[in-house]
């Protein structure tokens, strides 16, 4: 009798799941505690409650809760993006701000915050013009009777060299003042968050993850390959095209609010892969609940004392996932090492 493999049962992954969520749901307390003023989880339930005034109250309610909401938001829409790319692609070192579409919205908004300052308000539309733009070249680039993820890739990194050379250049003439702005800009930060922002962000999510989880079969068919799928009727050309079309969308709004989180949709997708596997019916909602956790920690870590002062999420994101994206790239050529 062959022994079953733990990690195979549905228990199993129904508990990863269970787990995931409590965590969510801890850090968010968490991040609401976590700050330069002393709140503890009584003065959140009281101020929740409608129990409790003051300073506190305005620093919950105005401050803490919208970020923590948007922080949990940006990391489900970078999760799914970057679990949904690697699938369609079939490579698991995919991820929007990889394959260059967040470098269209960084020269975008550069632009607006060093040449046209006194448009700044305008910066999240330029940075969601930019980066339908880079998608649109890429997609052009990569266009021969269809869209192969290789050649994505390939026009990703190109795009992506080609504006980051803009950027590099805008930056070079400009003032020291307008250099630091646009730097910070481009390091991802959650303090300008609102409850506006959180309801953009929340109607992306729920559109992106309506589509993706009504095809999550398609996906796990996708995930054993293009001819395997077509053999059970999926429409490869269609999921292809829409799911590039929502990552594209899902970074496009993230990057024009925030500035460019990196890593998010690289990491929490590999990492959930070796918990739970390819099956796209718990990939999705596991890297679902990871990215935001991955992104509320980030967040939390980035207020924490001991940097002195508070870093932007995406630094902190940036720390996390370089190591864990040289990781991925030893794995890989030591698997393809061996199979010569």
């Amino acid at each position: 009798m062959e022994k079953t493999d733990l990690r195979e049962t549905v228990s199993f992954k129904a508990a990863v799941l269970v787990i995931l969520a409590a965590a969510v749901v801890f850090a968010f307390i968490l991040g609401n505690v976590v700050g330069t003023m002393d709140i503890s989880v009584s003065d959140i339930i009281d101020t929740v409650s409608g129990n409790h005034t003051g300073t506190n109250n305005k620093v919950i309610w105005n401050i803490r809760l919208p970020r923590m909401i948007l922080a949990a938001l940006v990391g489900i829409n970078l999760a799914l993006s970057g679990s949904i790319l690697q699938g369609v692609m079939k490579n698991p070192l995919a991820d929007p701000s990889i394959i260059g579409i967040s470098s269209g919205a960084g020269l975008f908004g550069i632009v607006i915050l060093v040449i046209f300052p006194q448009w700044q308000n305008f910066v999240p539309i330029a940075a969601f013009g930019g980066a339908m733009l880079a998608a649109a070249i890429i997609y052009l680039l990569a266009w021969k009777g269809g869209i192969d993820p290789t050649r994505i890739v390939l026009s990703g990194v190109a795009v992506s060299a080609i504006f980051q050379a803009g950027t590099t250049l805008i930056q070079y003439f400009a003032s020291d003042t307008q250099v630091a702005s646009a730097v910070y800009w481009t390091f991802g930060d959650l303090g300008r968050a609102s409850y506006k922002t959180d309801l953009i962000m929340f109607i992306v999510v729920a559109v992106s993850t309506l589509f993706f989880f009504l095809k999550r079969w398609d996906f796990s068919a996708m995930s054993g390959g293009i001819a395997y799928a077509k053999t059970l009727g999926v429409n490869t050309r269609f999921m292809t095209i829409m799911s590039l079309l929502l990552a594209s969308l899902i970074t496009s709004v993230t990057v024009s609010f925030l500035g460019i989180i990196g890593f998010v949709g690289l990491t929490a997708p590999q990492f959930m892969k070796r918990i739970v596997g390819d099956d796209y019916r718990y990939l999705l909602p596991s890297s679902f609940l990871a990215g935001a956790l991955l992104l509320l920690i980030s967040d939390i870590l980035g207020r924490l004392p001991i940097f002195g002062t508070s870093v932007p999420v995406g630094v902190v994101t940036s720390l996390i996932g370089g190591p864990v994206f040289l990781a991925i790239l030893l794995r890989r050529k030591k698997n393809e090492s061996e199979n010569i």
